[in-house]
């Protein structure tokens, strides 16, 4: 196989950063006249007829935080773009926190969701190490809004969404919310050295390595009000764009990434104390892989499966090949075992023949069980964020988050 695709060679360190440059020009167009972002067509495009969401407007801003780090030219605007769209136009002045999104028309789409209030957090924690003005402030915000309608002190978990006020808190429980919560959280312990972020951080944790296990490393998705598992949630919408029906095999390789970087920054120097996490991280990858890798006799990972490892929907999305990217380089590199090395090798190759975009940039969001363009969760190329981070964690600390690693070259 080409050293193309062989983690740590200089050939593919340099075609990763081919791929950053390309997909930073690529998302160049984001920002409307207020900052907030357009979603991006298939060839960068901005569709302006679709709401302007808060969620990806902060994955463009950290985005281009990475790409400032990177010398990217441009990115430092394109930062302040985003941010004045986070802090204006997406901002709820009466209150408090965060619209989903705003329509073309100029209305706000409804509710108020922990998944775009964690990317807040994301977004400001990097533009805080990027040293753009009012970050901390922005920050701030979001980090007092977060604990004051999402977090769940108690339980360590947060809760989902809310109306618009802030009055009616749903029943539902989810816990991608709560990934998302994680990733933000260690950005923003890692962003200003505030430790109960991580300790937050790995409150969650605990509890999804929990219900993993007693779930044969299968992660359940969904949940009631007192957090019991939901198996049959969505059954009559299985492809769900972020409640999929049953078991989501690239979620669990994210976990398993997530709770590698909070294993290793919390027990740095104790790797006894650091094993069980790290052998349990591994189990949720290779669950997910195996599960989820070739599973239909097509390479890619598929969308979903039930709750015995079958595929439901056979889709492939780009998300999970750059979280398979980037969880098989982190735990070759924290275990040495050469098995995530040969995965790595598998993953680049995928990409390279299959969902890398070459003709308009950018990588396809989605293709069927075939491997041929399918347009029906994920049409167009919404964002940079899983695409852009798959180029440059496997050559990072794993212990920081990939903002503070570039940033500080960790390495």
């Amino acid at each position: 196989m080409t050293d193309k695709y062989k983690i740590n060679t200089e050939e593919n360190r340099r075609w990763l950063s081919e791929l950053q440059e390309e997909l930073l020009t690529f998302g160049e167009h984001f920002p409307s006249a207020s900052g907030a972002s357009y979603y991006l067509g298939d060839d960068g495009t901005p569709w302006t007829e679709r709401p302007r969401e808060t969620w990806i407007t902060c994955r463009m801003a950290h985005s281009y935080c990475l790409g400032a780090f990177l010398g990217h030219e441009g990115s430092e605007k394109l930062v302040d773009q985003a941010l004045h769209g986070i802090r204006t136009e997406l901002h709820d002045d009466v209150n408090g926190g965060w619209y989903p999104g705003v329509r073309a028309d100029g209305t706000y789409l409804a509710d108020k969701q922990c998944y775009a209030h964690a990317f807040v957090i994301l977004a400001a924690s990097s533009a805080v190490l990027a040293g753009r003005e009012g970050s901390l402030e922005l920050l701030r915000e979001a980090q007092e809004t977060f604990m004051k309608r999402f977090w769940d002190e108690e339980r360590g978990l947060t809760y989902d969404t809310w109306n618009t006020e802030f009055t009616v808190c749903e029943p539902y429980r989810g816990i991608n919310a709560n990934m998302h919560t994680v990733e933000s959280f260690l950005a923003a312990a890692d962003a200003t050295g505030e430790l109960i972020w991580r300790e937050r951080a790995g409150r969650v944790i605990a509890h999804v390595l929990e219900w993993a296990e007693d779930n044969d490393w299968r992660i359940p998705e969904h949940y009631s009000e007192d957090w019991v598992p939901q198996p049959e949630y969505n059954a009559d919408k299985k492809d769900d764009p972020f409640k999929p029906y049953g078991a989501t095999p690239g979620h669990g390789i994210e976990w398993s990434r997530l709770i590698t970087q909070w294993t290793l920054a919390t027990f740095r120097d104790d790797p006894e104390q650091a094993k069980p996490y790290i052998e349990k991280a591994e189990k949720l990858y290779r669950r997910a892989i195996e599960d989820g890798w070739c599973a239909d006799g097509e390479p890619g990972i598929v969308y979903t499966t039930d709750w015995e490892g079958k595929p439901v929907v056979h889709d492939r999305m780009h998300w999970t090949l750059a979280e398979a990217i980037n969880t098989s380089a982190v735990l070759y590199r924290v275990t040495g075992k050469e098995e995530y090395s040969r995965d790595y090798e598998m993953y680049m190759e995928y990409l390279d023949k299959t969902v890398h975009d070459t003709v308009n940039g950018s990588w396809y969001h989605q293709l069927d069980e075939k491997n041929q363009l399918k347009e029906t969760v994920w049409p167009g190329k919404s964002d940079l964020y899983h695409a852009l981070q798959s180029t440059l964690i496997p050559k990072y600390d794993p212990a920081v988050s990939i903002a503070a690693a570039v940033k500080y070259n960790k390495r």
